[in-house]
């Protein structure tokens, strides 16, 4: 398959795959679920890489057939995750954490515990906390590729070395049992916000 570049070096194929017809527009039924999953995979082994759809159709039918993956966002709790949050750390104006349950001084203290978790087995692997907690997510199932964002290059560093973490079997299921002892404390977002999530 030949590609083409989009926009600022996006190389897609040439040819891409329009899914609306998946689910909407042609006929009273959308596709039988086997089917068309065996048609993406189809065009995946022609080459394919350019896959479009819209939540509308369906509406999110399509990205349940085309997202043959998981993409956790914010996959480092909003710098939790990285160490570069305490307690006592004060955020700015438009800064979103300030906004959210998760980040309110009592929960910090609460989650501090995971995060010490996550930072010794860090410091017994030579890596940083936030590539721990992407090598767990990564260990997770083959088809995960989390999305942390960074402004800098050294985290952008960081964070794509997460790759060469290796974790064995006992870290992961070290981490797993802290993560159900220990638990999360706050919401991810404000109520208005984890309203809106998930749609």
């Amino acid at each position: 398959m030949h590609t083409r570049t989009l926009g600022q070096g996006l190389e897609v194929s040439a040819i891409g795959f329009g899914a609306m017809g998946m689910s909407q527009s042609y006929g009273p039924n959308p596709g039988d679920r086997r089917a068309m999953i065996t048609v993406l995979r189809d065009a995946v082994d022609l080459g394919v890489t350019f896959f479009d759809t819209a939540e509308v159709y369906g509406p999110y039918l399509n990205e349940e057939l085309v997202g043959i993956g998981f993409v956790p966002f914010s996959p480092l709790g909003k710098g939790f995750l990285t160490g570069t949050v305490s307690t006592a750390t004060e955020f700015t104006a438009g800064d979103i954490r300030a906004t959210i349950p998760r980040f309110e001084a009592s929960n910090r203290t609460a989650n501090q515990a995971l995060l010490d978790h996550v930072t010794a087995l860090a410091r017994a692997r030579d890596a940083a906390p936030g590539q721990i907690a992407l090598a767990w997510l990564l260990a997770q199932y083959q088809q995960i590729s989390p999305i942390p964002g960074t402004r800098r290059r050294e985290r952008l560093e960081e964070n794509t070395g997460a790759t060469h973490v290796a974790l064995s079997a006992d870290d992961i299921a070290d981490l797993n049992a802290a993560a159900a002892a220990i638990g999360v404390h706050g919401n991810r977002y404000n109520d208005h916000r984890m309203n809106l999530a998930g749609r």
